[in-house]
């Protein structure tokens, strides 16, 4: 197995490297750099820049308009889009749906869908978790009732990352209710300006609007929107669950924010202090050591070798290395990472604290990042899954 990236993979890295710095607008990556926030604007005109270049599917096969790029060019896109500031594209169109429309859609389905997601058109929703539903998805209860050519869907989905902004959304929902919970599950993608649904937001502890709740009341979804076979939602779920938890490690956002905690530690004079340096140095050594993990399952990708069903254990250690730099972050900035109105911190107005603009969101993305190994599947889950498939 080598790592070391070949003379034609490096050349790849330099031409997307160049690309992104020509094409990137600033006062996005500076956002990005600083940790301030995105508006919907930020995110949509950078997934339409990579759409024209038809780079926002960059994980695509070329026979659904993707550029083919294989495992380690696709990891080397992403390292040196999240490097240069880029924001992280919101995955639930490109990562998620879109392979899952791709393996097991109609080509109806297809060409209805994906040319819009590629795009960066289209903004895509992810209807999983439900009040009583999250890691335990088998359990969901949001109801689907076939009448004629169209299915009558109940229920309520929550945690609805950005759904405020959604024009489609991708759901499970129960089907059947006589057999085991698993077996009858459909997956769905409904309209979200269908008439029933309603989108109500869940203001969080740091002041933001980033997940909702949404409701379904009698939403009527035509037959044609049912992906794949009526109760086998649950292979479909499983098989998009691998691309967003392997998503969720994101081991180069990682190294970028392991650079930004060592300029907040040096602008605020800690990073000399030897003990707050070595939590640095243990950091850092875990993001390689993962960094590895990753290359290794790209190796075996590429060479065509089987590789070991890792997803949950990158989740698992990305998602605790994504709580380690914020914290590390909020202990360096001390009591100038307090969480600041989010209006003032833009229009460059620090109170007390002026010169400090570094450190301003730092609490508000501590307590933002306790989610990272609760979504997408509980921490506490994912190491019996491990367990289970991985260790036997």
């Amino acid at each position: 197995m080598d790592l070391n990236f070949t003379a034609e993979e490096l050349a790849f890295r330099a031409d997307i490297r160049q690309w992104v710095a020509e094409n990137l607008p600033k006062d996005i990556s500076h956002k990005v750099h600083n940790a301030l926030r995105l508006n919907k604007d930020d995110l949509q005109r950078w997934a339409k820049i990579l759409g024209q270049k038809g780079w926002h599917g960059w994980a695509w096969p070329k026979q659904f308009g993707g550029p083919g790029w294989n495992a380690v060019q696709r990891h080397l896109f992403e390292e040196e889009c999240a490097l240069a500031g880029a924001p992280r594209v919101v995955p639930f169109g490109p990562v998620m749906v879109a392979p899952v429309i791709m393996a097991f859609g109609s080509p109806e389905q297809q060409q209805k869908h994906l040319p819009g997601i590629m795009s960066g058109e289209v903004w895509w929703s992810q209807g999983y978790s439900e009040p009583g539903s999250g890691s335990d998805l088998a359990s969901v209860k949001t109801r689907a009732e076939r009448q004629g050519n169209k299915y009558i869907v109940n229920g309520q989905k929550t945690w609805t990352t950005l759904g405020q902004y959604g024009d489609w959304i991708f759901c499970l929902v129960r089907t059947d209710s006589s057999v085991k919970p698993q077996a009858g599950i459909s997956f769905l993608l409904i309209d979200m300006k269908s008439p029933g649904v309603t989108v109500r937001p869940i203001i969080m502890l740091d002041g933001e609007h980033e997940v909702n709740e949404v409701f379904f009341d009698n939403v009527e979804v035509p037959i044609e929107n049912l992906v794949g076979e009526e109760n086998k939602g649950w292979a479909y779920a499983k098989y998009l669950l691998a691309h967003e938890r392997t998503n969720i490690a994101d081991v180069n956002r990682g190294k970028r924010e392991l650079e930004r905690l060592k300029r907040i530690a040096k602008a605020e004079g800690v990073y000399e202090d030897q003990r707050f340096r070595d939590q640095i140095a243990l950091l850092e050594v875990d993001i390689v050591a993962l960094e590895m993990m990753v290359l290794r399952v790209l190796s075996a990708e590429k060479s065509g070798k089987q590789s070991l069903d890792v997803a949950g254990l990158l989740k698992i250690r990305g998602s605790e290395i994504q709580q380690r730099y914020t914290e590390l972050m909020m202990l360096a900035g001390g009591p100038y990472s307090l969480p600041f109105i989010q209006e003032a911190m833009e229009a460059g107005w620090q109170g007390d604290y002026v010169g400090a603009a570094h450190c301003a969101p730092l609490a508000s993305h501590y307590f933002n990042y306790r989610k990272t190994t609760i979504y997408g599947g509980s921490n506490e889950v994912q190491r019996n899954i491990v367990a289970q498939t991985v260790l036997g």
